[in-house]
């Protein structure tokens, strides 16, 4: 798949010491079309490419689950096989770049909604939850954010934007990733011109402005590395409760939960300290390289341990598309056929 990527690296690190660099891109206005085919899934039953006979969302949402879904953009959802894999198996959507600041509000005031309104419109259509990502993040943060000095501009740089987005989606989209990857590992306020200007009050007005907007939505606070209990989800669960005894309106944590394989084991004892801190928590952006069958379900069984756990979202739906598309991390392949850890889940389920 070729793209336009911007770029922001970080060491992923797993309890097996592996490590891989993240990189978020934008994605490419290409997108072919492969032929749909049969072939004979882990399961052994038959199933043409772009379905399978069974919905994971339904079943997950049997054990009281509230959606089992997947991120997509109008690159990836107006390609068919991706089209039909989206309606018949998942239950939510996550835009994966078409709600971010440089695709929003790429200059001063100058909004921009065609990628994010494709797709919250297709969710209403076709009956998908909406998770909205992200307003406050360091990257693919546009220039002229970053170049902001004064902290009173800044604050109403942030209002403005949260404001402008969240009022035009109001009743449409049922959960936000206010804040994203905001912590160092070792559980500090990361650097960014958010914090440098704002110390950690740029939280209270992010949050504060969402709910203003639309009150009925849920504020999620959301990071990478929280998959077992470290420093990262200590410092994350200390800055939650503090700002929810200030009154400041985070109803949940999303967990993104990037693995490589055989890093799920401390998934579950995450969930369970991070719980503690909030309303809910979901894991918002699952991917696991190899996309072994064994940690897949370790994931699903932990979500489904932890009452305050409502879904899970996989980080795209074909290895084609997705980010570590070298890693094979998805429950499709690049032949938009569900793979064994998919039958995996179906089974646990």
């Amino acid at each position: 798949m070729t793209s336009e990527c911007l770029k922001s690296f970080y060491s992923i690190s797993t309890k097996l010491s592996l490590s891989f660099s993240y990189s978020q891109c934008l994605p490419s206005t290409g997108g072919g079309t492969t032929a749909t085919s049969k072939t004979t899934t882990a399961s052994g039953s038959t199933s043409t490419s772009g379905s399978t006979s069974t919905s994971v969302d339904a079943k997950f949402k049997a054990h009281g689950k509230q959606y089992f879904g997947t991120c997509g953009d109008q690159n990836t959802l107006s390609e068919s096989q991706v089209n039909t894999i989206v309606k018949a198996d998942f239950g939510q959507l996550t835009p994966e770049n078409s709600m971010k600041w440089d695709a929003t509000e790429p200059s001063q005031n100058s909004f921009s909604f065609t990628g994010a309104d494709y797709l919250v419109n297709y969710a209403q259509t076709n009956g998908k939850l909406v998770r909205g990502h992200t307003f406050v993040w360091y990257s693919q943060l546009p220039s002229w954010v970053s170049a902001i000095t004064s902290a009173s501009t800044l604050t109403s740089v942030i209002q403005n934007h949260i404001t402008t987005i969240v009022t035009r989606y109001k009743g449409k989209v049922a959960k936000y990733d206010v804040c994203n990857e905001i912590f160092n590992e070792d559980g500090t306020l990361r650097s960014s011109v958010f914090s440098n200007l704002l110390g950690n009050t740029f939280v209270d007005i992010a949050y504060n402005a969402a709910h203003a907007a639309d009150s009925s939505a849920k504020l999620y606070i959301n990071d990478y590395n929280l998959d077992s209990v470290n420093a990262k989800v200590n410092g994350l669960v200390s800055l939650v409760n503090s700002k929810r005894a200030a009154g400041i309106p985070i109803h949940g944590i999303g967990s993104q939960t990037h693995l490589s394989a055989g890093g799920a084991s401390g998934v579950q004892a995450a969930l369970t300290q991070l719980a503690t801190a909030a309303d809910e928590v979901a894991i918002t952006e699952l991917d696991i390289a190899s996309a072994p069958a064994s940690d897949y379900v370790t994931v699903v069984k932990a979500c489904l341990a932890v009452s305050k756990c409502v879904g899970i979202t996989v980080w795209g739906v074909s290895d084609k598309d997705s980010w570590r598309a070298s890693s094979t991390p998805l429950l499709f392949d690049t032949n938009f056929q569900p793979k064994a850890a998919y039958t995996a889940i179906l089974n646990a389920l």
